[in-house]
């Protein structure tokens, strides 16, 4: 049964993709980044504040490490999928998404100098092609004339800021529990979202964007990693991240039934060599 935690977790990761699309016409992108991380600043506060003060001989030295995290895994990866909302489909979002683990895989190869297995090169090459008949809708020739698409370029950095995030975690080590690092990289995410904030045209919220604000601050930045935590502690983080590749499927399905957004041959190839390549570089092991 431990194998629900992380199928649950890519479950909410999914539905927020949704979730991040609809938000495109409902709230403005800097807003439900901050009232995302401040929800769930609030929510965190009773049960993990006295342990971070109590850690805070512990935490000082480390700040500016949590800092760069928080930029990395609170603001940048969230705030430009926001933003790549307003001109990619959700499905497109799910299955970038899922190139997560091979970007986590190939920068812990320059950063922490992981000799690369064979199942990395092939696996980055057959996920290059597939990202390539994605992103031209299956014309390359058009991406060599036009090139890639604000959105679209949005998304590979929010992915690519969220892989190294996950790179420096593990280089770092930092000595502290999991749940308190994460609050005060919750913290430096509101205080750098801030300004942002404060320059936005409207902030407004209603009963549209409410619901909104409330699946990312709740579900998709409290539970979601709660499941995800519990299921690398019961499964290990390999077997864990294998759950990963099945956002796509996930997040196409949910696209379907409540943004009647439409599969087509580009995404089924695209997307499935790009899947293809992930999975190719998590299990094929020979170096």
């Amino acid at each position: 049964m431990f194998f629900l935690y992380p199928l649950f977790a890519v479950m909410i990761w999914s539905i927020n993709s949704i979730v991040s699309k609809l938000s495109a016409s409902a709230i403005d992108p800097a807003a439900i980044s901050f009232y995302r991380w401040l929800l769930a600043l609030l929510v965190l506060t009773p049960f993990v504040l006295p342990g971070v003060w109590r850690s805070r001989k512990i935490i000082k030295p480390h700040l500016w490490r949590l800092a760069i995290l928080g930029l990395l895994g609170m603001v940048l990866y969230q705030s430009l999928a926001y933003y790549a909302a307003h001109s990619v489909s959700a499905l497109f979002m799910g299955i970038i998404g899922a190139l997560i683990p091979l970007l986590t895989v190939l920068l812990s190869v320059v950063i922490l100098r992981i000799a690369p297995t064979l199942g990395i090169l092939l696996g980055s090459i057959l996920s290059f092609c597939g990202l390539v008949w994605l992103v031209s809708q299956g014309d390359v020739m058009q991406l060599l004339n036009h090139g890639m698409g604000k959105g679209e370029l949005m998304m590979l950095a929010a992915s690519t800021s969220y892989a190294l995030y996950g790179v420096l975690t593990k280089r770092w080590a930092l000595p502290l529990p999991i749940w308190q690092s994460l609050y005060v990289q919750i913290v430096f995410g509101v205080l750098l979202l801030l300004p942002g904030f404060l320059l936005a045209p409207d902030v407004s919220l209603n009963w549209h964007n409410l619901p909104l604000v409330a699946f990312a601050g709740l579900f998709a930045s409290i539970i979601a990693p709660f499941l995800w935590i519990h299921g690398v502690q019961r499964l290990g983080a390999s077997t864990t991240s294998i759950f990963m590749n099945l956002t796509p499927l996930f997040t196409a399905l949910i696209a379907g039934l409540f943004l009647h957004e439409q599969l087509h041959s580009y995404h089924w190839i695209g997307g499935g060599l790009t899947l293809g390549g992930v999975i190719l570089a998590q299990r094929l092991g020979r170096r």
